[in-house]
């Protein structure tokens, strides 16, 4: 029988920053494996490396050593150009800062990552109005970011995450800048659009009742991870 690809396999990854005269190791031959369809709670102190981690997990950052593999693709042995594809295609991105583009409206902001992954303009205009209607946003779409409100802005973000259907889904606190029931909110919509559509998603979050509410809880403590 053949094993099941897992969604994201680490082995030995270690990731040191200059700092002065010195370097400070974040992670320390560090392994990890998530299968697919699995939702992960990343708990840590401030500095602990959380963000650090889900950066080399999408290839934005490289790794000293290791393995990172996600679908089975061996993401640190690409050339940079061929990790921003695969990211682009293959991994989405939910920030606590929402890092929307202000000159674009909302539906342009959704649109963008179809756009980009070679999607046609009128199969991008009907994703694009299915997602804003998941996420409650339909009236919205000829909107500029600056005249949301947080929570909206977020859901906007989600969509754009989502929109080409990622196999998976990093989250970096993507309550931390919302209020207690706007963030409820919010983390209702992404975890029920996570689970309808099968994915897998590692949610960095200082918070017990997100963690609550996932598949594992990982905590990352000097530099390694532990349940």
């Amino acid at each position: 029988m053949n094993q099941q690809i897992p969604a994201v396999r680490l082995e030995r990854i270690s990731r040191s920053f200059s700092e002065g005269n010195r370097e400070r190791c974040v992670l320390r031959e560090l392994d990890l494996s998530i299968v697919a369809g699995e939702i992960i709670a990343l708990r840590g102190r401030s500095g602990s490396g959380k963000s650090t981690l889900l950066n080399l997990i999408s290839g934005i950052d490289v790794a000293d050593s290791g393995v990172i593999e996600v679908a089975g693709k061996d993401l640190i042995n690409m050339r940079e150009r061929d990790r921003t594809l695969f990211r682009r295609a293959h991994i989405g991105f939910v920030y606590q800062a929402f890092n929307l583009v202000p000159t674009l409206t909302v539906a342009d902001n959704v649109r963008l990552v179809l756009e980009l992954n070679g999607i046609s303009r009128k199969d991008a205009d009907i994703r694009v109005t299915h997602l804003l209607e998941i996420v409650n946003l339909t009236d919205r779409g000829d909107s500029f970011p600056d005249v949301l409100s947080g929570g909206e802005q977020q859901r906007v973000a989600i969509a754009r995450a989502i929109a080409h259907e990622p196999a998976l889904l990093l989250a970096d606190e993507p309550t931390g800048n919302l209020d207690g029931r706007t963030a409820a909110d919010v983390l209702h919509l992404l975890f029920a659009v996570v689970r309808k559509v099968g994915g897998s998603m590692i949610i960095a979050t200082h918070s017990a009742e997100v963690a609550a509410r996932c598949d594992r809880v990982l905590e990352l403590r000097d530099g390694r991870l532990s349940v």
